[in-house]
C-alpha cells in the first residue's frame, strides 16, 4: 500500500535547501554552486559550496562550517575557486581562494567594508572586485568600547538616496573598483570619490582594461536614470565613457574577441514602462549602439516572482566565437533562456520549457551551459545543456525527497479575455483531495511590483493555503511584465484602473467555477499587491476578508518615506510631483477610498520596511479602526520589505499563520 503523502506546512520552510551561485568550470567538466541550510535553533542561514560533475554523478559538499560561503568563481585554469565568506568574522566577509584538488581555503583580502561582485583576470593573476569601505566614524566607534556601547549619536544626511530596504541607512563611502593580486593579496583601489558609485566590474579579454557602469550625473541620486558604461585602464587609471543612447545601463560584457560590448538598457524617468533590452556597441566606438531585442517586444531579464528562491538577472553571455549572445527573457509566466546573433538576427530558444531559468553560466568554449531551473513545483535544481544540441541533463535533486512526500494539489493554467478584449494569463490551484462536486473558499493572490509577473516558479505560500482547503488563484494583470510594453504601460500614471478591471475580470472567471463558494472569497497581496488589495476593498464588497501586506496606501506620503526617492515620481509622469499635482497622486491612493470599506482586513507590515514605509500600513489600520471595520495590525520587528521571501524563518512562519488565521475566521 503506497505511503500517504503529507500536506505542505509552514515549517517546511526549514526543509528547503536552496541552490544558488551556479558556475561551470572553464573546461565544462564541473559545476560549483551554493547550498543553503537553516539552523532552526538560532534562525541563522548558512551557505556552503557544493560541486557536481557536469556529466552527472553524486553532488558533494566542498566547504564546511557554519558560515556563508557565496559567489564561487573558477580560476581561468580551473584549478582554484574564489568565493566570498564570513568564516573568520561573522560581521566581515573577505575573498577566499581554495584549490579545487584539495586543501584549505586561504583569505585573499583583509579589508573593512562590503564586497560586491568580483572576477578573475584572464591570466588568473588578479581579481577585480566591487568594494565599499566602512565609514571611518564606524571604525572609530568600533575601536572604542565606550563609544560603541553608546552607539550612533546622530546621522548627518546630505544625499537624496540615503537609505535602502534590506540594508538600512547608507554609509558615506561609495562603491568603487578594486584589484587584488591572487598570490600576495595586495589590494589596490582603482576608482575613488565621494559622489559616484561604480558597479559590476568586468575584464577586457586582454586583461588591460576594466568595464563597469556608473552614474556620473552632477547629482546621481536625483538623476537616477543616467547610468552609463565606462572603461578604465589597469596600467594608468585612464578613464573613458562608451558612447551609447540615453538610458540606464547595466550587466555590460566584452566579447571574447574584444570587438563588442553587450549590455542591458532599461527605461528611465520618461519611459519607466519600457522593456529592458539587449544592446551591443563596438568597443572602439566607430558606430552607434544597436538594440538587438527591441523589435521583438521582449522583457530581457528575470522578473518571475517566487517566495523561496532567488530572482537573478544574469549578464549576457558571449559564445566563444563572439557571434552569439545568451540571455534570459521574462515571458508569459516563464523565464526563458534565448540566444541571438550579434547582428540581431537568428533569435533562438535555448531553454524554453515551462519554468524559470533562475541563473546560468557558460563554459569557456560555450559547449556546455549550466543553469538553475525552477518550476511551479520545484524551487530550483542544477541543469546542464549543450546549447548547440539542445540536450539537457538534470544534475541535482536536492528537493526530490521532500516534494515527493508532499501533496501540493493541482494547478490549472487559464487564458481569458480582459475587459478591453486583452489576453490575460492566470492559474487556479485546487487543494489536495479536491472534489469538484464540493464548494470551497477561495483566495485571490495579487503580485507586487507592479513590473513583475507570477508564473511557473514555486510559491510556498500558495501551497500552504491550498493545504488548508482553499482554492488559490492568481494572474498577471496589466502593469506587469512578460506580455509586451503595451501591457506594462497600460497603468502608467493610472494605478487602480485597468489593473483593477483585469483582476475583477479574473474573479468573474473563477467564481463561475461550480466548486467556488461566492460567499467565502478572500483577497491578499503585498507591496503593489497590497496597494491593489487595499484598493479593491475600497471599491467592492465582493470579498468577505482581506489581508493587505507591506502595502502602498497613500501615494502622496510614499514620496520621501520610502527608499525609492525620486524614482516614485516617474510612475506619475516625467515631471509630475505631488506639490504640483496633488490630485494625480491622491487619485491613485487607496486611502482616498478607505471610507467605503466594509471588508474585515488584516494589515501586515515590517517595521524596517524602507521600500514601503510602515506608515503606509499604519494609515490603513488607523482608518479602518476609526471606521469600525474589523481589523488587526501585525508588525514584524527587524524585518525589511522582503520578509515573505528572505526574512527570518520563524517570522515568515508566523506571517503565514496570521494570514491563515484571518481567512479561517471569515471564510470558514
Amino acid at each position: 500500500m503506497p505511503r500517504q503523502k503529507k500536506l505542505i506546512s509552514a515549517d517546511d520552510l526549514y526543509r528547503f535547501s536552496l541552490n544558488s551561485g551556479v558556475q561551470i568550470s572553464p573546461d565544462g567538466e564541473q559545476v560549483v554552486y551554493c547550498r543553503q541550510r537553516i539552523d532552526q535553533t538560532s534562525q541563522r542561514k548558512y551557505y556552503n559550496l557544493w560541486v557536481v560533475p557536469a556529466s552527472g554523478g553524486r553532488p558533494r559538499q566542498f566547504t564546511y562550517g557554519d558560515q556563508v560561503d557565496a559567489q564561487p568563481r573558477w580560476s581561468p585554469d580551473g584549478r582554484a575557486i574564489a568565493f566570498i565568506s564570513n568564516r573568520a568574522d561573522e560581521k566581515q566577509s573577505q575573498i577566499y581562494i581554495i584549490p579545487f584538488d584539495g586543501g584549505e581555503a586561504r583569505p585573499l583580502t583583509d579589508l573593512k567594508g562590503d564586497f560586491g561582485g568580483f572576477e578573475w583576470s584572464p591570466d588568473g593573476k588578479q581579481l577585480v572586485f566591487n568594494f565599499r569601505k566602512t565609514d571611518q566614524a564606524v571604525l572609530d566607534r568600533e575601536a572604542d568600547s565606550a563609544k560603541e556601547k553608546l552607539g550612533v549619536v546622530d546621522r548627518h544626511i546630505t544625499r537624496l538616496f540615503y537609505k535602502q530596504d534590506g540594508e538600512g541607512f547608507l554609509p558615506q563611502e561609495r562603491w568603487h573598483i578594486w584589484m587584488a593580486n591572487t598570490s600576495t593579496g595586495r589590494a589596490k583601489q582603482l576608482t575613488k570619490g565621494d559622489t559616484y558609485d561604480e558597479f559590476d566590474p568586468h575584464w577586457s579579454p586582454d586583461g588591460g582594461k576594466i568595464l563597469f557602469h556608473s552614474n556620473r550625473a552632477a547629482d546621481p541620486d536625483r538623476d537616477w536614470d543616467q547610468a552609463d558604461l565606462y572603461v578604465i585602464s589597469v596600467a594608468n587609471n585612464e578613464l573613458y565613457q562608451i558612447e551609447t543612447a540615453p538610458g540606464p545601463k547595466s550587466h555590460a560584457r566584452f566579447s571574447p574577441d574584444g570587438w563588442w560590448i553587450a549590455f542591458y538598457q532599461e527605461g528611465g524617468r520618461t519611459n519607466l514602462w519600457q522593456n529592458i533590452n539587449l544592446w551591443v556597441v563596438p568597443t572602439h566606438g566607430n558606430s552607434p549602439a544597436v538594440n538587438l531585442t527591441g523589435a521583438f517586444d521582449l522583457q530581457v531579464g528575470h522578473e518571475t516572482l517566487n517566495d523561496i528562491g532567488s530572482m537573478q538577472t544574469i549578464a549576457p553571455a558571449w559564445s566563444a566565437d563572439s557571434r552569439t549572445l545568451y540571455f534570459q527573457v521574462t515571458h508569459h509566466g516563464d523565464t526563458q533562456l534565448k540566444s541571438i546573433a550579434v547582428d540581431g538576427t537568428d533569435l533562438q530558444d535555448v531553454v524554453a520549457e515551462t519554468g524559470v531559468v533562475d541563473e546560468f553560466h557558460l563554459s569557456r568554449d560555450s559547449g556546455k551551459l549550466a543553469y538553475l531551473f525552477a518550476t511551479m513545483t520545484s524551487p530550483g535544481e542544477i541543469m546542464v545543456i549543450d546549447p548547440a544540441a539542445g540536450a539537457a541533463r538534470q544534475l541535482t535533486r536536492h528537493h526530490q525527497a521532500l516534494l515527493r512526500a508532499r501533496d501540493l494539489g493541482a494547478v490549472e493554467e487559464v487564458w481569458f479575455k480582459g475587459p478591453d478584449g486583452n489576453d490575460l494569463q492566470g492559474w487556479i490551484l485546487t487543494p489536495p483531495g479536491f472534489d469538484p462536486n464540493q464548494t470551497y473558499p477561495s483566495i485571490l493572490e495579487i503580485h507586487g511590483g507592479p513590473m513583475t509577473q507570477y508564473g511557473h516558479f514555486m510559491m510556498h505560500e500558495f501551497y500552504f493555503l491550498a493545504a488548508h482547503g482553499y482554492v488559490v488563484y492568481f494572474c498577471n494583470p496589466r502593469g506587469g511584465l512578460g506580455y509586451g510594453e503595451a501591457h506594462t504601460k497600460a497603468i502608467y500614471n493610472d494605478w487602480g484602473n485597468k489593473d483593477y478591471a483585469d483582476l475583477m475580470a479574473w474573479v468573474d472567471v473563477v467564481e463561475q467555477k461550480p466548486y467556488i463558494d461566492r460567499e467565502r472569497m478572500g483577497v491578499t497581496g503585498g507591496s503593489y499587491g497590497g496597494f491593489m488589495t487595499t484598493w479593491i476593498i475600497g471599491h467592492t464588497n465582493r470579498f468577505q476578508a482581506a489581508v493587505t501586506q507591506r502595502s502602498v496606501s497613500n501615494s502622496v506620503s510614499m514620496f520621501g518615506s520610502g527608499d525609492l526617492a525620486s524614482i516614485w515620481s516617474a510612475l506619475f509622469g516625467p515631471t509630475t510631483h505631488f506639490w504640483d499635482d496633488h490630485e494625480t497622486y491622491w487619485r491613485q491612493s487607496p486611502l482616498k477610498y478607505i471610507g467605503q470599506v466594509k471588508t474585515p482586513t488584516l494589515v501586515i507590515h515590517s517595521e524596517d520596511d524602507l521600500r514601503c514605509s510602515i506608515e503606509q500600513g499604519e494609515q490603513v489600520f488607523i482608518a479602518l479602526k476609526t471606521l469600525g471595520v474589523d481589523t488587526e495590525f501585525v508588525r514584524f520587528p527587524d524585518e525589511s520589505h522582503g520578509l515573505s521571501r528572505g526574512g527570518r524563518t520563524d517570522r515568515r512562519i508566523a506571517r503565514l499563520n496570521h494570514i491563515l488565521r484571518w481567512f479561517d475566521k471569515y471564510l470558514k
